[in-house]
């Protein structure tokens, strides 16, 4: 059985993989979701000072305090950016990165330096106070009308320093395998070009970006 930690992205919260969670509990595996500093029930005052390296503590801090080891670590979209930092600073602990529909980049490169730069003008647009908007739920694929208000009731503002920070990489991350799962069809974000640049595998799956609260039963089998 393995054990599983499954980040979520921007303006989320470990809520998100509840059905993915259940599906691989089910199955006798561990899993843990943990929610990132300033996002979903941690969303408090001064959640504009939260910053990349935050999120990046917030999963080191889960994989030491409870010991973990062998992890399957999972990152969606802007975790992509954090579970490769967690694994290249913790890479005894991580036996397997998992990309789901995920940003990723080398060191010293942040998704501001990764994402297009329409993306860019509209998060400096939704900046407001040091926090992005929320976007509504059709902009990830969801669009039916109770899920779509299940999942924008529970979306917090995100910090805009962890879009802005860069990667610190050593170099162990690469040492680690990896593979990625891309949500078809693919919308205008290169996920898929990010995962073929790096050699990583592929697996795709038909779903929108939002593919946790979508597909997540297949989305369970595949990881």
């Amino acid at each position: 059985m393995n054990t599983y930690v499954l980040v979520h992205g921007a303006w989320y919260g470990g809520w998100c993989w509840a059905h993915v969670a259940r599906q691989l509990r089910d199955a006798g595996h561990e899993v843990h979701t943990p929610t990132l500093s300033g996002l979903g029930e941690h969303a408090v005052p001064g959640a504009a000072r939260v910053d990349l390296r935050t999120h990046v503590g917030d999963v080191g801090n889960l994989l030491i305090e409870h010991d973990l080891e062998d992890v399957v670590l999972v990152g969606h979209s802007y975790a992509g950016l954090v579970v490769r930092e967690v694994a290249d600073t913790l890479s005894d602990r991580v036996k397997e990165l998992v990309l789901v529909d995920a940003w990723a980049g080398a060191d010293g490169e942040s998704l501001d330096s990764l994402a297009p730069a329409f993306f860019k003008d509209w998060v400096d647009s939704a900046t407001s106070d040091g926090l992005i908007a929320v976007p509504p739920a059709s902009s990830v694929g969801v669009v039916e009308p109770e899920l779509a208000a299940w999942v924008e009731a529970r979306l917090r503002p995100q910090p805009r320093l962890t879009f802005s920070q860069p990667t610190m990489l050593r170099g162990a991350v690469d040492t680690i395998p990896c593979r990625a799962i891309v949500c078809t069809p693919g919308g205008p974000m290169p996920f898929a070009e990010i995962a073929k640049g790096f050699g990583w595998p592929i697996t795709e799956i038909e779903s929108g970006h939002d593919v946790m609260t979508l597909a997540p039963d297949q989305l369970a089998g595949l990881l």
